[in-house]
């Protein structure tokens, strides 16, 4: 079987010149300490923002956070999982943040999904620690049948900014796995087309000792510098 990893390495290197300058743009490796040491409520709060700036200008969010933070008093789970229609409705017509009732229904569903989660786990963090790295769409699968929100990308992004190893499949990276002929579209969403782009990821990780996530970068700097 043909190296997939040592193909995108040399991609890269021939797109950016030398090895040191990839090296120094791809992510640090997580750990599962990162993940165990976080509180629940950072976890639903960054579920929040992934389903606030879908759609939207990430830079608004950013801006708006510290709203954010306070309306829904720091994204404790049991506090925003027990606010009654009439609550989330004051919540979501809220000026400190994005005015969406159905966002904010979502961040609420949330709450109960992490709160569930909690009950089984112990808390998030061990939940996302326990799952295993070699099944990253089984756990987007997961993340959007029992969480609100959570498909396509929102979930993806999510894992990878708590530090869940998990690659994105970015528009660079879908081409550059149909470069391969791993997949035949630049917009996988069916489920045979995720399992050979686990299988791939898996074989590269195999390969190499990289992350997910370092391998996702260097599938999208294969595909050339950004102009």
């Amino acid at each position: 079987m043909p190296s997939l990893y040592k193909n995108y390495l040399k991609r890269a290197i021939k797109a950016h010149g030398n090895i040191e300058y990839i090296e120094s743009q791809l992510p640090e490796k997580t750990s599962n300490t990162l993940l165990t040491s976080r509180n629940d409520d950072r976890y639903l709060a960054e579920m929040a923002a992934c389903i606030f700036r879908a759609g939207f200008v990430w830079r608004v969010v950013e801006n708006k956070w510290a709203g954010f933070e306070e309306v829904f008093n720091r994204f404790l789970p049991i506090w925003v999982a027990s606010r009654s229609p009439e609550q989330i409705e004051e919540m979501a017509s809220d000026t400190r943040i994005i005015r969406n009732l159905s966002k904010v229904k979502a961040v609420q569903e949330n709450a109960l999904f992490v709160l569930d989660v909690t009950r089984t786990h112990g808390s998030f963090g061990n939940f996302l620690a326990d799952w295993p790295e070699e099944d990253v769409i089984g756990l987007w699968a997961y993340l959007k049948k029992h969480g609100c929100r959570l498909g396509g990308n929102s979930g993806a992004y999510f894992l990878r900014f708590m530090g869940k190893d998990s690659f994105i499949l970015s528009r660079d990276v879908c081409i550059a796995l149909r470069s391969e002929a791993i997949i035949d579209t630049d917009t996988p969403t069916a489920k045979r087309d995720l399992i050979k782009i686990q299988d791939a990821f898996n074989q590269m990780r195999s390969e190499s000792g990289r992350s997910h996530a370092q391998l996702s970068k260097l599938l999208a700097m294969s595909r050339g510098p950004k102009v």
